[in-house]
């Protein structure tokens, strides 16, 4: 069986299973008629049939002492499957692995119970589980800090990990590219978070229905699969006479930029223009055995990868030049098209020439698997990430106490992606992932009848974020220190840890919800929509239909 992809429109998680019963149709069809079939499925179905982020359900006993600093912490996530397994398995170890997010669980108990319903069976989604476990310890330290009356930024930066002590995670991994004090430190001064929280204090004192929340939170993001044998990739990457570039790797492309950078990453190693190489269709017949793209590493897989190659056939070229200008082969550069030599300068085009007649190899496959790693299944210890991604938000949002509508007015982040290959596209990756976490928190509600069947099947009942919803107020900034472990071009993953960044939201609107009711612990459920800040203070307690 041989499998081509060409370019998705966009592929958040349900791409890896979901599409499989579709298939599977499709193939029965093809079978019984004889004919190619192709099934697309109406905007209905796919909204019934496919499945959703899995829900979580959360019970909580933690111990502090007087500054927030936590003492012990008993957490119990259950999780929300639906009919079947699908992915629930590593989405819910995910939420384990990352139900510290930011800060130093010293002594903790986490019990984690994956639950079969009567829906649709639930799926990987942006985050893979990360989210679920963040969202949980973020709404214990914003409840901590109202219980003692310390502001939660203060609570936060109390319970951060260390980078000399308190610096272990809860399944043994140290933790050695840290950077999460400077970078919160940075974001609040920047965004003037002290001053904004005072001033927010005093609009709300006098003002009596429309009241104002402010949140800083951080995300700490593990990059890689936790299934190790998934971080590994392979590329092709052919130079053809005319000095055009060929590359085909194992990933693929669902507008995330994934080809682009890949692309990126070969003409800088060739020394080439961009539009000289071309990324062509994944394809089984020439890269077989793929991983997913997922779990933030197509870049760092298949562009590690695609490197390789690409410096395999410019160590040919280069040994090729010093045997006609008698250098070693540290002295040859290839820049801007050429090749220098002490002796002279020949375009990237014509050295390929000369080398072709020469009988030189022109082409080359490159392999990468990612070091350091490895995880125990069993005891769910070890170091199942190569490197963690840093970033951090802060949100500022106003409720309507009379309707429940709310807004996010202003959002100011600090995010870590290394040295970037492309700003643009991450910094489109970490707008776009903001958002659509704040989709998730505040607008996304999903409501399923007494019989397991989804309610909320059409974009007139399920709401999810329109451009009028981006805060008039929007600035991402890129934090500048390369990658600390050897990853490509210095660079780190973006695709999923800015989704995280929406826990800002959340937690402001919390933190308004408490301006406004004097509550200490605010229980309230994700997403929080206007029906749900109006109809009740504990809205787990109301009936959903």
């Amino acid at each position: 069986v041989r499998v081509e992809c060409r370019r998705m429109g966009g592929g958040f998680g349900g791409k890896e299973t979901q599409a499989g019963h579709m298939a599977v149709w499709a193939a029965i069809a093809a079978h019984k008629t004889g004919k190619p079939v192709k099934l697309r499925l109406d905007r209905d179905d796919d909204f019934v049939i496919t499945g959703k982020r899995h829900p979580f359900v959360y019970d909580y006993t933690v111990g502090f002492d007087d500054t927030g600093l936590l003492q012990g912490l008993d957490l119990t996530m259950l999780v929300n499957c639906g009919f079947s397994a699908d992915l629930s398995g590593p989405v819910a170890d995910r939420a384990i692995f990352h139900a510290d997010n930011a800060y130093f669980l010293e002594h903790v108990a986490i019990h984690s119970y994956r639950c079969k319903t009567h829906t649709q069976s639930h799926t990987a989604f942006r985050g893979f589980g990360g989210p679920q476990g963040m969202i949980a310890i973020e709404t214990i330290m914003g409840d901590i800090a109202r219980h003692l009356g310390l502001d939660p930024l203060d609570v936060r930066l109390r319970n951060l990990y260390g980078t000399t002590s308190r610096h272990v995670t809860h399944y043994q991994m140290t933790i050695e590219d840290n950077i999460l004090q400077p970078l919160i430190t940075q974001l609040a001064q920047e965004a003037r978070y002290r001053e904004r929280r005072a001033a927010i204090a005093q609009w709300n004192a006098s003002s009596p229905v429309i009241k104002r929340g402010l949140a800083l939170t951080p995300v700490k993001f593990g990059i890689s699969f936790t299934a190790t044998l998934f971080n590994q990739a392979g590329a092709l990457v052919h130079v053809y006479t005319d000095g055009s570039v060929m590359v085909n790797h194992g990933g693929t492309e669902m507008g995330q930029g994934l080809h682009t950078k890949v692309a990126q990453v070969v003409a800088d190693e060739l020394g080439v223009p961009f539009d000289r190489v071309m990324v062509t269709a994944s394809d089984t017949a020439r890269v077989p055995n793929a991983s997913a793209t997922a779990a933030s590493s197509g870049t760092d897989l298949n562009g590690r990868a695609a490197q390789f190659a690409a410096r395999n056939i410019r160590s040919n070229l280069a040994a090729f030049v010093c045997g006609l200008d008698g250098c070693g082969a540290g002295e040859v550069e290839f820049r801007h098209g050429q090749v220098f030599t002490p002796k002279t300068t020949r375009s990237f085009n014509d050295v390929v020439g000369m080398a072709y007649a020469n009988r030189i190899q022109l082409w080359s496959d490159g392999f990468y698997r990612t070091p350091k790693i490895h995880y125990d299944k069993t005891t769910l210890t070890g170091r199942p990430f190569y490197y963690f991604a840093y970033g951090a938000a802060c949100t500022e949002v106003a409720i309507d106490t009379l309707t429940g509508e709310n807004r996010v007015m202003a959002v100011d982040i600090l995010h870590d992606v290394g040295h970037s290959i492309n700003p643009a596209l991450d910094i489109g990756q970490i707008e776009g992932g903001f958002v659509q976490g704040m989709g998730w928190l505040t607008t996304e509600e999903l409501v399923w009848n007494d019989q397991g069947k989804l309610t909320t099947h059409a974009p007139s009942t399920y709401k999810i974020p329109a451009t009028s919803d981006v805060p008039p107020h929007f600035n991402v900034a890129l934090w500048p220190e390369p990658n600390r472990e050897d990853n490509v071009f210095g660079s780190k993953a973006v695709g999923e840890p800015p989704f995280m960044l929406a826990i800002s939201v959340w937690e402001a609107m919390r933190d308004a919800v408490a301006q406004a009711s004097g509550q200490k612990v605010v229980h309230m459920d994700a997403p929080a929509t206007a029906c749900l800040l109006y109809t009740s203070p504990s809205p787990r307690d109301r009936q959903k239909s």
